[in-house]
């Protein structure tokens, strides 16, 4: 699975710490005081989690968009 992409959502919680997820991989997730750090941070946890993960069932979830939801 060398030079993947992958879709990786990024928050700033209320202390300005940026949090990162890879929603196509499950548990990762990493945080960081700048993006870069996140960043950097986020493509360790993920090159750990794909060791433990069937990269065949990755490669076939896609990312669609994201939706607002009024309630």
């Amino acid at each position: 699975m060398k030079n993947s992409l992958f879709t990786v959502y990024i928050e700033q919680d209320e202390d300005g710490v940026f949090v990162g997820s890879v929603p196509s991989v499950p548990s990762c997730h990493a945080q960081g005081k700048t993006q870069e750090e996140m960043l950097n941070n986020l493509k360790n946890v993920l090159k750990l989690c794909l060791r433990n993960i069937d990269t065949k069932v990755i490669e076939k979830i896609k990312f669609i968009g994201i939706q607002n939801v009024k309630i």
